[in-house]
């Protein structure tokens, strides 16, 4: 662990900004970049080693049916979420998950109808239903003492009408892992209000609860109607090779969703199926690693939160390195992300982003914080942060 943990913590925002960074380069260099969802480690060195010994080969078209070998790592790590049985033609591989959200609106769904969500939420569910003609029955998670929870109630009246629900698991912003008992719930109503359900698990292995992951359509009673959109960028630090996976056990379902987007839907890469291949064989010592790290240092903003600026509500967070904060309380939380991209020089996520509406107060003073960045970095902004928050209400 020792050496997974020096490699992480000895990063140097010099190194860090190089011109391949979107996260480093959108804003100016005295800006620490807390924002969009990558992580500021070293990828894993057996997913290095690999890319490297591909690249001795040629790079022609690679297995464009499916790569068979990705396909049975898949379906032997996927059995551990409970997603067992799993068909080579019940697995599709993507270019990213995104477009999974976006190919299942389209071919699920009709122009005008209601999409059911959760929010806050990862904005491509909303912009998936937006942008495609549909209309966003979003139903708002209640903040209660011990995190945030679902409006079951909200949910079941939303849904009536709807054919299709959306669902973020684990949630991204709030880092909730839904439980057993929610779970079910959520199934109960699926199959009440005959709904298909897209369940978004990219935050699967990023988890800090200790216990197995339990995937939606782990229950067969809800299989016929549910795809699981799963990928590895988020917990192996891969977004630039982009790939996913859209799996169900309904393989007319997982064919009808990829057929909806024709030639529309990209093919995964030949260099990112290489990198998948190695993460699932060779890199779980690595991500334990990092997920280690990345509870250090959920655990240190948590404790600085509550010493230095214990105004600031928040839940600390199940799964993913992306920090729900709540900053309503503060003077300038009507332009929140603006006052500390001016002031404290870091950049972060804005609130209503993560709302059907952008331009409605909707979660207006909420922020989404990415601490994975070695301890130093995130003392460093969280000390700009609490420097300018608490000059400004002086």
């Amino acid at each position: 662990m020792a050496q997974v943990a020096d490699l992480h913590g000895a990063l140097s925002r010099e190194s860090l900004r190089h011109p391949d960074s979107y996260k480093w380069t959108l804003h100016p260099e005295d800006v620490i970049p807390m924002w969009i969802a990558d992580m500021d480690f070293p990828v894993a060195p057996p997913i290095v080693a690999a890319l490297q010994e591909r690249l001795t080969r040629g790079l022609g078209y690679a297995q464009l049916n499916g790569d068979p070998v990705l396909k049975a790592a898949l379906r032997e790590h996927l059995a551990g979420h409970g997603l067992s049985g799993l068909h080579d033609e019940g697995i599709s591989f993507l270019p990213g998950v995104v477009p999974g959200i976006y190919a299942a609106v389209h071919a699920l769904t009709t122009p005008g109808e209601a999409v059911v969500t959760m929010t806050p939420v990862y904005h491509p569910f909303h912009l998936s239903i937006t942008d495609l003609g549909r209309r966003v029955a979003g139903v708002p998670l209640r903040d209660a003492e011990g995190g945030y929870e679902i409006n079951f109630a909200a949910l079941d009246a939303a849904s009536r009408g709807s054919r299709l629900l959306l669902l973020c698991h684990p949630h991204n912003p709030t880092g909730r892992i839904w439980s057993a008992e929610e779970l079910g719930r959520l199934r109960a109503l699926a199959v009440a209000r005959d709904l298909f359900v897209v369940s978004d698990e990219l935050h699967a292995d990023l988890r800090y609860t200790g216990a197995p992951f339990e995937a939606f359509a782990a229950d067969p009673k809800v299989r016929s109607r549910t795809l699981t959109l799963t990928g590895p960028c988020k917990a192996y630090n891969t977004a630039g090779l982009g790939i996913g996976a859209m799996v169900g056990h309904n393989e007319k379902l997982v064919a009808r969703v990829r057929a909806a987007t024709g030639g529309l839907m990209g093919h995964e890469s030949a260099l990112s199926v290489t990198m998948w291949q190695a993460a699932l064989r060779e890199g779980g010592p690595w991500l334990r690693e990092t997920l280690a790290y990345l509870q250090g240092n959920r655990d240190f903003l948590s404790s600085y939160l509550c010493e230095h600026l214990p105004w600031v509500r928040f839940h600390p967070m199940q799964s993913t390195y992306l920090a729900w904060l709540d900053l309503r309380a503060h003077p300038r939380a009507g332009d929140i992300q603006e006052f500390l991209l001016q002031e404290a020089r870091v950049a972060v996520h804005n609130g209503p982003l993560f709302a059907p509406d952008p331009q409605k107060p909707q979660y207006q003073g909420f922020i989404r914080l990415n601490f994975a960045t070695s301890r130093d970095i995130l003392e460093e902004a969280l000390n700009r942060m609490r420097d300018a928050l608490t000059h400004e209400m002086q």
